[in-house]
């Protein structure tokens, strides 16, 4: 009798913890607590806004569905301002305060800043749209995992591309920081590994508004194509401008992640047929990115743009680190990672074990008119294979 009274017991509570929705089970773990730090000011603003929007939409998603390892995942965010004093700051009192995965900053020299202190915040940082070669390279943190493409993987796509590049004469110009400075001379490489020339390299100060006196410069030259590494606000008012003064479309313009679509939306359709890098892209064939588009156009009304896709990816691959891990805490999340093969929107991809790269695919895309609407449209794809070696100075 007792034997079929506990039986029966256990049945029950068997048959009730069925019907409980997956939120009551996480309610006896840990959460996931991350600390989305990124651009809400300054010159990166439109990014952070885009960023935050598609890590929040992966997040939100995880909670749906029960969490993650059966855990809540919350979030605090803190704005970095775009500049690596405040985003130290604002990573650090959300990493104190035990929001201690941290995502979301743009400028690589934010992301810099913020890993030098990993360790002794206890936290992990997963850069999401950051491509300085730093970041996998000397400065290589065995707490940082970078999920987009680096200078060097760009470049790599580029030295294949550069090959069928119209014209033997170059121009760069590119923003006076560690980015600008890795695009201009990874750019440089690839050209002249083809014969080509770079005739003239100009460094513009973050914040700049008038261009041109660049444009001048870039106009006097008579290259044949430019190389264009500028992010964000600065992106759209050296291309407005360019546009405004004649240097486009007269003369070809390549751009280093400047083919953004609320770049495309800010430049008066002055990047009609440029053609560029693309981190991310709507139309990428893959079934996990078809599912996360229609989820998006569900929810907006159009489909994810590049930094929104870009920011998705990082969080997901967070939440699988958690979900591999058993763990939310981030020395266990980033062990578990490394050297995994992961699931994501742009496929099964793997955290190369010796510098904490998520080896991606990489795209070049051209500025479009779709269904009366610019935006980039991939055209090319360049598997992660093509990736080149991890750099000889990091050392995890």
């Amino acid at each position: 009798m007792f034997a079929r009274r506990t039986l029966a017991r256990l049945i029950a509570g068997a048959a009730v913890a069925a019907c409980l929705p997956m939120g009551a089970w996480a309610q006896g773990k840990e959460p996931v607590k991350v600390g989305l730090v990124t651009s809400k000011t300054g010159v990166w603003a439109e990014m952070g806004e885009e960023v935050a929007r598609g890590i929040k939409f992966a997040i939100d998603e995880a909670n749906a569905a029960g969490g993650v390892d059966g855990r809540r995942i919350e979030v605090a965010e803190g704005d970095d301002e775009g500049t690596p004093d405040a985003g130290r700051r604002a990573a650090e009192k959300l990493a104190r305060e035990g929001h201690n995965l941290l995502i979301g900053s743009i400028g690589s020299a934010v992301s810099l800043a913020i890993m030098q202190s990993l360790d002794r915040w206890d936290a992990a940082y997963f850069a999401t749209i950051s491509k300085s070669d730093k970041i996998t390279g000397d400065t290589c943190k065995a707490r940082a995992i970078r999920t987009v493409q680096s200078d060097a993987i760009d470049i790599a796509m580029i030295n294949k591309w550069a090959a069928n590049l119209k014209g033997d004469n170059f121009a760069v110009i590119a923003s006076d920081y560690a980015w600008g400075h890795d695009s201009a001379s990874s750019f440089k490489k690839a050209v002249e590994g083809k014969g080509k020339k770079v005739v003239l390299n100009l460094f513009v100060p973050l914040g700049t508004k008038d261009y041109s006196p660049y444009i001048a410069q870039l106009k006097a030259a008579k290259v044949d194509t430019i190389w264009a590494a500028i992010p964000a606000r600065d992106g759209i008012a050296f291309m407005k401008q360019a546009g405004e003064f004649g240097l486009m479309p007269q003369t070809h313009v390549l751009g280093h992640a400047m083919l953004s679509d609320f770049m495309v939306r800010g430049t008066s359709n002055f990047q009609e047929n440029m053609v560029g890098t693309l981190g991310y892209g709507p139309d990428f064939d893959y079934p996990r990115n078809k599912a996360f588009v229609a989820a998006w156009r569900a929810k907006f009304n159009r489909p994810p743009t590049e930094t929104e896709g870009l920011g998705y990816l990082g969080a997901a691959v967070m939440l699988e680190g958690v979900k591999l891990a058993k763990s939310p805490k981030p020395a266990e999340v980033m062990a578990a990672l490394r050297g995994a093969q992961v699931d994501t929107v742009l496929g099964k991809l793997t955290v190369r074990a010796a510098d904490n790269q998520l080896l991606v695919p990489n795209f070049i895309a051209r500025v479009k008119n779709v269904g009366g609407q610019m935006r980039p449209v991939v055209e090319e794809v360049f598997e992660p294979s093509n990736a080149p070696a991890a750099s000889p100075a990091c050392r995890l």
